[in-house]
């Protein structure tokens, strides 16, 4: 009978990854969130109903390229999982490189984008449906920057770990490492369908009159 890679793991450490605190919690946070994005949407529109003369905001296009740039940040991290699972040393340390750059790149942009709406005299106080733009895109502001440890962490580890043929073995055969990553990726990936969803919401909200 063969047994495949993930049995394997879980034979070594005798533990399920799937049920294992990390993937649970991951799992729990997730739901959390998508809750709370809803809810603060489901308030936005609640807002616009009752009030209809009040006028959305304009969805600054740094929030569209910025898309992009996430998008780039999440392939770059799927990427460095799969040069992970082929025990690609360079690859796997420059994937990850590149998504931590792109991530601050992300940032930074988010930054600017705030700047220019306050140019235009838009700021937080300037209209329920304003604030609700900031509150949604701050609190992705932050989970982005709460992913941003975890993923430094992950390639300074590298860098570290992954110079001789023994530590590089070990390290690539470490069930508990591909947990990990796998849960970072996960994260990132939701952050990506969370702020095209945020993205597509606002600007849905600012053509319909």
């Amino acid at each position: 009978m063969k047994i495949n890679r993930h049995q394997k793991e879980e034979f070594i450490t005798g533990i399920n990854l799937n049920f294992h605190p990390y993937s649970i919690l991951m799992s729990l946070s997730i739901i959390g969130l998508s809750i709370l994005f809803i809810a603060i949407t489901v308030a936005y529109i609640y807002n616009r109903v009752q009030v209809q003369s009040l006028e959305p905001v304009h969805v600054p296009k740094a929030f569209l390229f910025n898309t992009l740039v996430l998008l780039a940040s999440s392939f770059s991290l799927l990427k460095a999982k799969q040069y992970y699972q082929d025990d690609n040393t360079e690859l796997y340390q420059r994937s990850l490189l590149i998504t931590l750059l792109l991530s601050i790149a992300f940032l930074v942009l988010q930054l600017f984008a705030w700047y220019s709406l306050f140019i235009m005299n838009i700021g937080f106080a300037h209209s329920n449906l304003a604030s609700y733009l900031y509150i949604l895109s701050g609190l992705h502001f932050l989970h982005v920057i709460a992913g941003l440890p975890f993923l430094i962490l992950f390639y300074r580890t590298s860098l570290i770990k992954m110079k001789e043929p023994v530590s590089v073995l070990i390290y690539f055969s470490d069930p508990y490492k591909k947990l990990k990553l796998k849960l970072l990726t996960l994260y990132w990936h939701f952050l990506d369908i969370l702020w095209v969803y945020l993205v597509l919401f606002l600007s849905i909200n600012e053509w319909i009159k």
